[in-house]
């Protein structure tokens, strides 16, 4: 059957006879990515997996440079020590130019009931976003909506922020653009189902007593709206997955330079 007329056709046409669309295994369904280690991490949560862990590792790092600075209590890094870190901070940011906290501002954690809750929703719903993406355009989403969540929070307040809530929400972002673009019963439920956690979301954001960055929440939602809207799913042409492949790498490299820059950041803090 055609997936553009559902027509019926047979199993040797490349090209639908009816609509003329292309028809035929995807890009990522000839590539079938294999499991990690053995089959205990399927390829399509290796990705989320991965953020996990730095996002824990960073968040012992704070506490125990909270405690090497002589920090009481247990499970909240110290202020200092999360712009040490690179918290999102916009006098550092306009005045020493240090950009690369939009990114490591995404991997940073308040507390543990911050990197829990975070952590949580991340292990839900990074895989889906992975598995209806492709790894490539994760990658890209994350990246590009916690830098888009960021630059929003650094333009709405000067205070500190942190938390992978910014890229999170660009995922959300990401699966409600899925839900428009296609034109089936099925995307138009994960369209509902998306908006609602976006409603539940703001309504937490404005409860007093919490701390919450909305302008990070929704400039992330935004930007991983319009890159997944843009980018699509995974489909036939080789050309495009390759352009995503490299925006993929664009992203890990950006990355990189941010963490050194972090690194480098914190050597001259601790000299």
């Amino acid at each position: 059957m055609c997936p553009n007329c559902r027509a019926f056709i047979t199993s040797d046409d490349k090209i639908c006879p009816y609509c003329q669309a292309q028809v035929g295994e995807r890009v990522i369904d000839r590539r079938a990515p294999s499991d990690v280690l053995g089959g205990l991490i399927p390829h399509q949560r290796f990705v989320t997996m991965l953020i996990l862990l730095i996002n824990t590792g960073m968040y012992l790092a704070t506490m125990l440079r909270t405690q090497q600075q002589g920090g009481s209590g247990f499970g909240d890094p110290s202020m200092q020590t999360l712009v040490d870190f690179g918290a999102k901070y916009a006098p550092f940011i306009f005045y020493r130019g240090e950009w690369w906290r939009l990114i490591t501002a995404g991997y940073l954690h308040g507390g543990l009931l911050h990197i829990g809750m975070n952590s949580w929703v991340l292990f839900d719903l990074g895989p889906q976003v992975n598995q209806t993406f492709g790894t490539p355009r994760f990658l890209s989403i994350y990246f590009i909506s916690s830098v888009t969540g960021y630059l929003a929070s650094l333009y709405w307040s000067p205070a500190v922020s942190i938390g992978a809530s910014a890229g999170l929400c660009g995922l959300i972002g990401a699966m409600i653009a899925f839900g428009t673009r296609e034109r089936s019963a099925f995307a138009s439920a994960i369209r509902r189902q998306y908006i609602q956690w976006v409603i539940y979301l703001l309504i937490f954001g404005l409860l007093p007593g919490f701390n919450v960055d909305n302008a990070a929440h929704l400039g992330g939602l935004a930007g991983g709206f319009v890159v997944a809207y843009l980018a699509g799913t995974p489909g036939f042409s080789e050309a495009i997955e390759n352009f995503w492949r490299l925006a993929a790498g664009l992203s890990l490299a950006a990355t990189a330079w941010a963490f050194f820059e972090m690194f480098m950041h914190l050597t001259s803090t601790a000299t």
